[in-house]
């Protein structure tokens, strides 16, 4: 991986996108510093830009204007497909591929012991594979297939760990996770004080315990703040609050 002194942080200095196909821009001059070593939420509604936003931070796509960079100390580098090897993403979707559960975890991190990947597994919640008789010999279908939703979820979640990440951006990953297990997950995800944590979800117990909660509106920033900071404020996030409120307690 790209080799940095110590915890890097991402700047986004008025960074704009628009598709060649949409005359509307998506991302209209967003600016911000994600810190070292936090962790922050984007929330927004459908939209709102989250997805595209989180493209331009891997360097997937580049903004019409503006700068990306990553930073540690005195060391400033754009993001771009070099600088990217020290990210690990996990998207909404899994991308497991057809071998064993040992390869899939392998294309993570290539020299990963076995009690490494077990390791991972448990952080992310994901060693019920290990009740299988073949355990990390267990074949992974297409796309994870034979697996529920949030079993894949978390496997992938288990092989960015395992990677070591400077900086870890998950795209509304654990939205098939129940919320119990996504608890135990958060956990571990906030004891990793080395690793910068950049998180899109929809739900509010996902995002509520971020150190800084960016809620995203018309490709721009429309507040920041913390759970108890936008709930006492913010409109937007009282409204995203009381409908999943409303909608557990329907649910029973």
């Amino acid at each position: 991986s790209v080799p940095f002194s110590g915890v890097p942080g991402i700047c986004c200095e008025n960074i704009s996108y628009r598709y060649s196909d949409n005359k509307r821009t998506v991302i209209n001059n967003f600016s911000h510093t994600f810190k070292p070593g936090t962790m922050s939420a984007i929330v927004g509604t459908t939209g709102a830009g989250k997805t595209t936003l989180i493209r331009l931070l891997l360097s997937y796509v580049s903004p019409c204007s503006g700068h990306t960079y990553i930073i540690c100390g005195n060391d400033k580098r754009e993001i771009s497909a070099d600088t990217r090897c020290a990210f690990a993403y996990v998207p909404q979707g899994n991308s497991l591929l057809s071998m064993t559960l040992r390869d899939n975890l392998r294309l993570a991190n290539p020299e990963a012991t076995d009690e490494e990947m077990l390791q991972a597994l448990e952080w992310a919640c994901a060693d019920f594979i290990t009740h299988n008789r073949e355990g990390l010999d267990t074949q992974c279908g297409e796309s994870g297939r034979g697996l529920s939703q949030g079993q894949a979820q978390r496997l992938c979640i288990a092989r960015a760990l395992l990677k070591h990440p400077k900086v870890l951006i998950f795209d509304d990953s654990t939205s098939a996770v129940d919320t119990a297990t996504e608890a135990h997950i958060r956990e571990g995800l906030a004891a990793l004080k080395d690793t910068t944590k950049i998180i899109i979800a929809q739900r509010v117990t996902s995002v509520m315990h971020a150190d800084q909660i960016i809620i995203l509106e018309d490709g721009g920033i429309h507040a920041i703040g913390t759970h108890e900071e936008l709930l006492a404020k913010d409109a937007i996030y009282q409204e995203i609050y009381t409908s999943q409120q409303e909608g557990a307690g329907f649910h029973g």
